[in-house]
C-alpha cells in the first residue's frame, strides 16, 4: 500500500526559542506519529526535512525544531519570517528513526551531535515514558550556550533516577568526542544504540561501536545529508533506458553508469519529489513497473513496500536494461 505523500496544511501556534541559532515551532497538524520521526514542508519553492522534538506519549503538541543554517534558503527565513497563526504545508510523518516494538527491556544508549538531539529527544522521552529501559545519552555541542534542550534533559534525568544518564560534551571545553568516551558510555552489555548529528560525528561513533563488537542491526543512524562515498559501484553496464512516468507525463532517456533513478527523471525534465537523498526519509519513492532497480540504501520502506515494486528512487538504480518507473499523483 503506498504512503499519502500529498501536502497537508499545518498551523503554527507557538515558537520557542532554545538557543541563539535554533527555534522549535509548534504545530496544528493532527497527524499520529512516532517518536524520531520527521515532517517534510514543501517551503519557498523548495522541500525541507525537520525532525520532531515532540514525543507522542509526553506532549500535547507536535514540534518540530529547526536551527538557522547560515546563508540558508529555508531555515534563515523560517527564523525570520514565520509567526504563530502562520500556516505550512508539510507531509504526513515519516521516517524509520524509531524505537524498535521488540527491543525488550534493552537499555538505549544515544549519540547526539549539535542539532542531531531533536529527534533523540523524542526517542528519550517516549522510552521513559512507555517502557522499563534503562536510557544513556550523551550530546555534543561548540559550547553550554549552543546546548539544545539542556534544561530539559537535566530535568528529565531529575525525575528519572538511575533510568536516565546524560552526559552533556562542550568541545570548547573538553575537545572534541574521543573514542574512549564513546566506549565509556557503550559500555554494560547488549543495548540498541541511536545516532545522529554531523557526518564525522556519527563515522566515529560507528566506527567506534563496531570495532567494540556492536552488530550493525543493533545501529540505527539517522542522516539528513548524503553521504560522501556511500554509494555502491553500478550495478550493471548503462546500456538500456530509464522511463519515467510522473503527473501524467512519460519520458525515457539512456541510463547512465551509477546514476539514480532520481537523477535520470531530472535528466529527463522532470522535477520529482525528493527530500534527504540519503535514503532515509521515503519522499521520493516510486514504484518500478516495468523491469528492476536496486536501492544502494533503504531506511524508509518496509518489506511490504519493496515487495510491491516501491523503491528510494535517489537510491535506486537501473538493474535490467529497460527500466519504467512511476511516481504517485
Amino acid at each position: 500500500m503506498a504512503r499519502d505523500h500529498g501536502f497537508h496544511p499545518v498551523r503554527i501556534t507557538r515558537i520557542v526559542d532554545e538557543t541563539p541559532d535554533v527555534r522549535t515551532f509548534a504545530l496544528d497538524a493532527g497527524f499520529p506519529y512516532r517518536a524520531g520521526q520527521f515532517l517534510t514542508f514543501r517551503l519557498r519553492g523548495t522541500l525541507r526535512s525537520y525532525s520532531m522534538s515532540s514525543s507522542p506519549d509526553t506532549d500535547g503538541e507536535l514540534c518540530v525544531t529547526v536551527k538557522r543554517v547560515p546563508g540558508g534558503l529555508v531555515s534563515g527565513w523560517m527564523h525570520d519570517e514565520l509567526r504563530p497563526g502562520d500556516v505550512l504545508e508539510a507531509t504526513r510523518p515519516s521516517g524509520s528513526f524509531c524505537l524498535r516494538p521488540d527491543a525488550g527491556d534493552r537499555p538505549l544508549v544515544a549519540f547526539a551531535g549539535g542539532s542531531g538531539i531533536t529527534p533523540v529527544f523524542s526517542l528519550v522521552k517516549s522510552a521513559l515514558a512507555t517502557t522499563a529501559r534503562p536510557v544513556r545519552l550523551l550530546t555534543a555541542h561548540r559550547d553550554a550556550p549552543a546546548a539544545i534542550f539542556r534544561a530539559a534533559l537535566d530535568s528529565l534525568a531529575d525525575r528519572h533516577p538511575g533510568r536516565l544518564t546524560v552526559r552533556q560534551h562542550f568541545d570548547d571545553r573538553d575537545g572534541l568526542v574521543t573514542a574512549g568516551r564513546i566506549r565509556d558510555l557503550a559500555a554494560g552489555g547488549p543495548a540498541d544504540f541511536y545516532l545522529c548529528g554531523p557526518e564525522p560525528f556519527m563515522t566515529l561513533v560507528e566506527e567506534t561501536l563496531t570495532a567494540q563488537g556492536v552488530p550493525r542491526e543493533r545501529i540505527v543512524v539517522e542522516r539528513f545529508t548524503p553521504v560522501n562515498g556511500s554509494a555502491a559501484p553500478p550495478t550493471r553496464p548503462a546500456d538500456g533506458t530509464v522511463t519515467v512516468v510522473l503527473r501524467g507525463q512519460r519520458r525515457s532517456v539512456p541510463q547512465r553508469a551509477g546514476e539514480t533513478l532520481l537523477q535520470s527523471a531530472r535528466r529527463a525534465g522532470f522535477t520529482p519529489p525528493f527530500s534527504c537523498e540519503s535514503g532515509d526519509c521515503a519522499t521520493c519513492m516510486a514504484r518500478v513497473i516495468a523491469g528492476e532497480a536496486k536501492m544502494r540504501v533503504n531506511n524508509a520502506l518496509d518489506a511490504d513496500e519493496v515487495a510491491e515494486g516501491y523503491v528510494l528512487t535517489c537510491q535506486a538504480e537501473p538493474a535490467a536494461p529497460d527500466v519504467t518507473v512511476e511516481y504517485e499523483d
